[in-house]
């Protein structure tokens, strides 16, 4: 039903999706995972075309990815370093059989930008210096890491062609090279609509 709604561009509520998720998973939604919202916003500004193919950066539960799938005719694939969290992503999508979507184990340093044609980053980096609510415990927190991947999206985001798209959510604008154009923004700034210009 939340997957039918979705297509037919109805609402549905955050706390109804995520009951798809085990407990453990739901619980971290408010903290960690996009709002249905939010996630439709930025997916219907990404995909400018069918097959558009659209990478999450740090992908966590899949949140953002099954809802962008589900309401545009765009490719999603979420890249996330918790193989758990792929796991649960893909178990949902083969479920109610979501087929333009695809969860990718990995660390964003392993992925080339260039497979892509637009973005969404949900502030992933973050949890390398933020101890307040980890998602789990298997990953610690590593202030070198933030540094270390957040120069590399934004080495990576250099080098694509004039016109790529990229939304952030929560996100300070370290990471978005002075390339991009804010072409508009949502939810009292904190969601930011981004596009290549020169």
């Amino acid at each position: 039903m939340i997957f039918k709604a979705l297509r037919s561009d109805l609402g549905v509520e955050d706390s109804a999706f995520d009951d798809l998720y085990p407990t453990n998973i739901k619980i971290l939604g408010q903290r960690h995972w996009t709002p249905v919202d939010v996630a439709k916003k930025a997916a219907k500004y990404l995909v400018q075309h069918p097959k558009d193919k659209i990478l999450d950066i740090g992908a966590g539960a899949g949140k953002f990815c099954l809802v962008g799938a589900a309401c545009t005719e765009g490719m999603f694939y979420g890249v996330e370093q918790r193989e758990s969290l792929v796991e649960i992503s893909n178990g949902i999508a083969q479920k109610h059989q979501i087929d333009n979507v695809e969860f990718i184990h990995a660390n964003i340093n392993q992925i080339s930008f260039s497979d892509y044609d637009a973005f969404y980053f949900y502030n992933s980096f973050y949890e390398n210096i933020d101890t307040t609510c980890p998602i789990d415990h298997s990953i610690l927190p590593n202030q070198e890491l933030y540094h270390i991947y957040t120069e590399y999206l934004r080495q990576q985001l250099k080098q694509l062609p004039i016109g790529t798209r990229i939304v952030s959510y929560w996100s300070g604008w370290d990471e978005i090279p002075t390339s991009f154009d804010l072409e508009q923004t949502a939810c009292r700034g904190l969601l930011n609509f981004w596009k290549k210009i020169i």
